[in-house]
């Protein structure tokens, strides 16, 4: 089969590999029928993943249908559509038990597909812990539809359940990509009174202006975020801040426009280190929380696709056959033809 490796830093090779077989009887081997490129797979190519590991098919979002699962799967079963989870997890440790799914204390726990093992931009696809990773694809819900579930959507939608975001809150939002997107559309769904979004690609803005046109869309660039923050603010400052971009300024950007007491919720993979400069910000008595993602609500996000509550679909602005993978991962790397989203079909 068909399957976009990892080489080594800075090379991504597009290679024939074994069809992947059951190797536990909790695995379930998915015939991938939708995939899609993430930022995180442009952060192992760019080797700011250190536990990533060369030689394995990269990709972590994609749905697909059973092929074969294992003897102790009893969750799904083939021929059934499916997510699949960015993470691995078993279930039942002390971290899995409170929800703490990505830090799983299986050898294969948390980030595992495309990453340390085999994932998805590939024709098929091993899920260990099947029970725990696959989920349901109702038949009202399009693959595209579904096709962030595992992922992105669920990073966003866990983000904002971590914000502890209410209705009279003014949540700041860093970074309009398709994180960012997902993100903001999960927020929407606590109804705070006020979303401002931090951006500075023109593109990006105007997408988002077009199909959010309620969200304040503000460009540090060209205007002063902390004064527009305070502006549109009952209390000097954000709420809620959600920081999505991992830019070189946006960590910074993220605790100045917060207010004291406020809580900034980092969704962010960088690539460098950052600075908390504690002196600065003595007397704000910020609340911290850190990423990644416990991908364990994909049923209650799924749901709210059925119902009409949640649409990534605008997101995908370009689709590619796995052929001409290289080609999509130019567009979306470099930002070219107002890119937001790829999709891949085998």
């Amino acid at each position: 089969m068909l399957a976009y490796t990892y080489k080594e830093k800075g090379k991504f090779v597009l290679e024939e590999k074994e069809k992947p077989v059951l190797l536990d009887e909790q695995d379930a081997i998915v015939r991938v029928t939708l995939a899609s490129i993430c930022s995180s797979d442009i952060h192992i190519k760019h080797g700011a993943v250190p536990r990533a590991v060369p030689g394995i098919t990269v990709g972590h979002e994609m749905v697909g249908i059973v092929e074969e699962v294992g003897s102790k799967v009893t969750k799904v079963k083939p021929g059934d559509r499916v997510t699949v989870n960015v993470e691995t997890f078993c279930g039942k440790c002390f971290f899995c038990q409170n929800g703490y799914v990505n830090n799983c204390t299986d050898k294969n726990g948390g980030w595992a597909l495309g990453c340390r093992i085999d994932g998805g931009q590939a024709e098929y696809v091993r899920v260990p812990y099947a029970d725990q990773g696959l989920n349901l694809i109702a038949d009202s819900i399009t693959d595209e539809e579904a096709l962030f579930v595992g992922d992105v959507l669920a990073t966003g939608f866990w983000a904002a359940r971590i914000s502890e975001i209410s209705q009279e809150d003014t949540v700041v939002i860093i970074g309009g990509g398709p994180t960012g997107i997902c993100t903001l559309l999960c927020v929407m769904l606590k109804h705070p009174k006020k979303i401002i979004l931090c951006e500075v690609d023109a593109e990006r803005i105007a997408f988002i202006k077009a199909h959010y046109p309620d969200v304040l869309v503000v460009n540090p660039l060209e205007t002063d975020a902390e004064a527009f923050v305070r502006e549109n603010s009952d209390h000097g400052g954000a709420d809620r801040v959600l920081e999505v971009a991992g830019g070189s300024h946006t960590f910074e950007l993220a605790w100045k426009v917060a207010r004291p007491n406020a809580i900034v919720t980092v969704v962010a993979l960088y690539e460098e280190d950052q600075i908390l400069p504690l002196p600065q910000m003595y007397g704000k008595n910020l609340t911290f929380k850190t990423g990644g993602v416990d991908g364990c609500d994909c049923d209650e996000i799924l749901s709210l696709i059925e119902q009409k509550k949640i649409d990534t679909t605008p997101l995908i602005t370009h689709t590619f056959p796995l052929s001409e993978i290289e080609e999509a991962y130019d567009i979306f790397e470099n930002r070219k033809e107002q890119v937001i989203k790829v999709a891949i079909w085998p």
